[in-house]
């Protein structure tokens, strides 16, 4: 009798960390079991994208008010179309805001990074489908290493 209570407790707390595990890497994945609500789609075009991907946050001084869902390449000039979605709970950007690519840390993932533009009544807002014009590439630390030993080597 006293077995059988002490194998239903062991079943108990595994399957109580497997849920605390499942919860973990939803978590750390920043993927949850609901959907993120209503949002709507800008579109910016990038000269270098770096190592962003799909699913990357999109910040606006450290607060995630959407995420990367699709990169393309244009077929005109070949230069990187990404899709932000963002929440619609953001939906008062200016035509001003700038967009780039930042890192977390030295070499943390990427992310994009929002800086509202000032809101005037001149500066309209940006609509669903828009594209976001003020636009800065990811910082590529291959390309400034190699700019760096460039530059050192031609000081001599």
């Amino acid at each position: 009798m006293m077995s059988k209570k002490v194998e239903l407790m062991v079943g108990f707390f595994v399957a109580l960390g497997i849920a605390a595990l499942l919860m973990l890497s939803l978590k750390v994945a920043n993927s949850g079991i609901t959907g993120t609500g209503e949002s709507y789609n800008l579109f910016a075009k990038f000269d270098n994208i770096g190592g962003l991907k799909i699913r990357s946050p999109i910040k606006v001084g450290g607060v995630v008010v959407g995420r990367v869902s699709d990169i393309s390449l244009d077929e005109e000039d070949y230069t990187p179309i990404v899709t932000l979605t963002i929440y619609q709970a953001y939906s008062n950007f200016s035509e001003a805001t700038s967009v780039s690519i930042l890192t977390s840390g030295l070499l943390g993932e990427q992310y994009i990074g929002l800086q509202p533009g000032f809101v005037d009544e001149s500066i309209e807002t940006l609509q669903p489908g828009d594209y976001i014009e003020d636009t800065k590439p990811a910082l590529v630390l291959e390309e400034l290493i190699g700019q760096f030993l460039f530059s050192q080597g031609s000081d001599d």
